[in-house]
């Protein structure tokens, strides 16, 4: 296994704020502010991963994996993603998350819960390793 300088163990997972500012600037424009509660942003979220979701609704397995191959299919996945993303950077900004500090938080509880021993090559839930 290659070594892992500590620089790069430092480094930013995620920098989101300057995502979160121009998504917050739009909706000020549009005086959207006031229909962004997280109640109606997890809404969205979950109707943008409905959206997503139903791309890959009846794909085979390999076919799921070669998705973007297709340039139709790419484009449409590209743009459910970037809605999946704006929306879930959109709720953290709300909330007040920092999504950096939220995502090395989870790596490092998944590192506990799925030691490499017990859960490599394996797909069973920590609990049932």
């Amino acid at each position: 296994m290659p070594e892992r300088n500590s620089s790069e163990e430092d480094a930013p997972l995620i920098d989101a704020r300057g995502l979160a500012a121009k998504l917050e600037a739009f909706a000020v424009d549009r005086n959207w502010e006031q229909f962004h509660s997280p109640k109606n942003l997890v809404m969205a979220l979950t109707g943008e991963l409905g959206e997503l979701t139903e791309l890959f609704q009846w794909m085979t397995e390999d076919e799921s994996r070669n998705a973007c191959e297709d340039p139709a299919k790419a484009i449409k996945v590209e743009q459910e993603l970037a809605d999946v993303l704006l929306y879930l950077v959109r709720l953290a900004d709300v909330l007040g998350v920092d999504l950096n500090r939220a995502a090395s938080q989870k790596l490092k509880l998944n590192a506990e819960k799925y030691p490499i021993g017990r859960a490599y090559g394996s797909n069973k839930k920590y609990d049932k390793l």
